[in-house]
């Protein structure tokens, strides 16, 4: 049980101001309609225009969040201090080698940004390309974009979002002077691809409504008014971006929505030639593509292949006519991405949420898998500058093993670790536990869920437990290393992921299962798998904190309508509340690419009728709640504040008991809270110490 809260304190009550609309003949009541910015799109340019009514009530909401929550502060402060003491300050990356240099990013100790470095390749002296410390300086917010090295070494071009809004500026420095060049490129999305010549590069603009729908060559030394315009996607519910191939000779021009996609190549040789479309778009046909020599690696769920394949097309006609199967369908394993080198073909798989490399021989067709032994863990493959190289870099972790990075010879198949994670306050992992249980969810699915625990824990039933969760757009979530979560941990928290449908953890085909009108899958395995950790004596009902953010928030205001009673507290982090206003309002800017994996509102009735009866604004109940924290932030064009701000206005006045439910609203960020790696551990034990105090050990915790 939560602990009493101050009666002095009193919460924030939003007025009503009526207001419904009808749709396909069903009206909707939304009295809290009003903390919707009419002027929203302005707001992300300039925060300080928002509705001085609006802000002022998220101001009292801060204000009450941090009443009640006022007396975690020593908690709060020696959680950061723990969270922080697991840094290694002045950390950085494997440095990875591209011609005559290797390039590295780092910290410095005490810094909050990057800074983007490189040496000699064989080894010398270190310079600074970009420090991001520096370039953080008078903002209040700070995140680069990207940043990508000219071919012959002398430029880099950066980019970086001083607002939370997520529109970049890209400029370019000239990596021996230091200083930037006049070039300017505003309103992007981060990313670069250069020429050959290093005389231009591609980018993405995005529109007034924040969709990346145009591909423009700008040339160094000129306007961007100058710029030339490459490509402009038609669909409003599709997303253009650009990418360097895997041999470096295209950029490409990949777009899509959550089910169908199509690629462009514009060979870098020749910037000013027009892109050339590889494959047309067919509905529910998705592709990428890596290219080598005159062949195309193309992975795709064409023809059927539910959890994807690879089949290869000649380079000069690579039309859907001209693909031929390279690595069949196997039902169940699931192919998540492909990269290319001149010799290898690495693919990287997943079979029953366990992911695993490997690599094929292009010459002799030859095949083997990197393996490892625990019973859940995380595993990737970093890429790298170069192509015609043996060496494969990837990362691997676990609940309890802290990320290591390792070189392997794809040819002698000899692994050299190259960098193990550093826990300077100390880490012992014989000291936890990671172990995998299934949860039986109603209709019979077998939902995996990964668990860390100390090594002395009990099954006791006693111990309060964490479970996150997303479940949404086929996304996984790795069993993979945090040292956060050993804040939680070490005072007595189990740390469990609940590997729900609408993620691909099992497959495409779980993610099918967890979408549109099969949604609730994805709400009733998260309860499934609470009751699961229930009986196997885990924990207790009420000694359950749920937590998911954006649209894994979303699960977290259905779960809190569906099956509340279960737990002592849910934090909803960016959560994506309010979905059925917010798919019927196409002017936001992901509405339209999210038709197809929520529905679209505005044409169908039975889309209409599904988000209706699931979503969490729209199904809060007069009955009790759990305690609630909902975090958001003012600039996010992801998940935008309003949100979260209504749906804790409507519980509050809707709930006949429980509580409390609180907003906190980052006034100065966006969809990913506040920037700076020290800055965001604030905010992650804001969300600790709520979970602590949900369970009734906020006085422990902090002794």
């Amino acid at each position: 049980m939560t602990q009493p809260i101050n009666a002095r304190i009193a919460a924030p009550v939003a007025p009503r101001r009526s207001h419904s609309f009808t749709r396909h003949g069903i009206t909707v009541h939304d009295d809290y309609a009003w903390l919707k910015d009419a002027r929203w799109q302005e707001v992300l340019h300039d925060p300080s225009l928002l509705d001085a009514d609006i802000r002022a009530y998220l101001e009292a909401e801060n204000a009450y969040a941090e009443g009640v929550l006022g007396h975690t502060a020593p908690l709060q402060k020696k959680l950061v201090a723990e969270m922080r003491g697991r840094i290694k300050e002045d950390d950085s990356s494997v440095p990875s080698p591209d011609g005559p240099y290797a390039y590295f990013r780092k910290y410095r100790e005490g810094g909050q940004h990057e800074l983007f470095c490189r040496t000699p390749r064989h080894g010398g002296a270190e310079t600074i390309g970009l420090d991001g410390d520096a370039l953080a300086k008078g903002h209040d917010y700070f995140k680069f974009g990207g940043s990508r090295h000219s071919h012959d070494h002398r430029l880099v071009a950066w980019s970086a979002d001083t607002k939370g809004s997520e529109y970049f500026t890209i400029r370019v420095r000239d990596w021996d002077s230091g200083h930037d060049l006049d070039d300017l490129v505003e309103e992007s999305d981060g990313g670069v691809v250069w020429s050959r010549d290093c005389k231009s590069f591609f980018y993405v603009k995005l529109d007034d409504n924040h969709r990346p729908m145009q591909v423009w060559r700008h040339k160094l030394g000129t306007q961007q008014s100058d710029d030339v315009l490459v490509y402009e996607e038609k669909d409003t519910g599709w997303f253009t971006h650009v990418h360097e191939s895997t041999s470096g000779r295209f950029c490409v021009i990949a777009g899509g929505d959550h089910e169908t996609s199509e690629q462009r190549l514009i060979d870098l040789d020749a910037p000013e030639a027009p892109p050339r479309l590889v494959a047309a778009r067919e509905d529910g046909v998705q592709y990428a593509i890596a290219d080598r020599g005159d062949e195309l690696f193309i992975l795709t769920n064409a023809d059927g292949a539910i959890d994807f394949k690879i089949v290869t097309a000649p380079l000069a006609t690579p039309e859907r006519a001209n693909w031929r199967d390279l690595i069949p369908h196997r039902a169940g394993i699931y192919v998540l991405d492909h990269d290319l080198y001149a010799g290898h073909l690495v693919r990287l798989e997943r079979a029953n949420a366990l992911p695993s490399i490997v690599i094929r021989d292009l010459a002799s067709g030859e095949e083997h898998a990197i393996a490892f032994d625990e019973g859940a863990y995380s595993l990737d493959a970093m890429g790298s500058y170069e192509f015609d190289t043996t060496n494969l870099r990837f990362s691997y972790s676990s609940m309890t093993t802290p990320s290591e990075v390792y070189d392997y010879d794809m040819v002698t198949r000899a692994r050299t670790l190259r960098k193990r994670q550093e826990i300077p306050s100390g880490h012992n992992p014989a000291d936890y536990v990671t172990t995998r249980i299934m949860a039986r969810a109603d209709d019979g699915a077998e939902v995996p869920v990964s668990l860390l625990h100390r090594r002395d824990f009990k099954a006791d039933g006693s111990a309060p437990l964490l479970l996150y969760g997303y479940g949404s757009y086929g996304m996984a979530m790795p069993a993979s290393f945090s040292a956060n979560r050993l804040s939680l941990v070490d005072r007595g928290f189990v740390y469990a992921i609940a590997h729900i449908r609408g993620g691909t953890d099992k497959g495409w085909g779980w993610y099918l299962d967890g979408k549109r009108e099969k949604k609730t899958n994805s709400f009733d395995d998260f309860a499934a798998c609470a009751r699961a950790l229930i009986a196997a004596n885990y924990t207790s009902a009420r000694r359950i904190v749920g937590h998911g953010g954006s649209a894994g928030g979303m699960l977290m205001g259905a779960v809190a309508n569906r099956s509340g009673e279960l737990f002592a507290g849910i934090v909803a982090e960016v959560p994506f509340v309010d979905v059925l206003n917010t798919m019927l309002d196409d002017t936001l800017p992901l509405t339209p690419p999210e038709w197809p994996e929520w529905g679209n509102t505005i044409a169908s009735e039975k889309d209409f009728r599904t988000i209706l009866s699931y979503s969490p604004y729209d199904n809060v109940a007069a009955k009790p709640y759990p305690a609630i924290l909902a975090m958001a932030g003012l600039t996010d064009p992801r998940v935008t504040y309003w949100e979260p701000a209504k749906w804790i206005a409507r519980l509050r006045a809707t709930m006949t008991g429980g509580g409390p439910v609180l907003l906190r609203t980052n006034m100065g960020a966006g969809h990913g809270g506040a920037s700076g790696r020290f800055n965001r551990l604030d905010e992650v034990a804001i969300v600790y110490a709520f979970a602590l105090w949900a369970v009734g050990l906020t006085e422990k915790a902090a002794a």
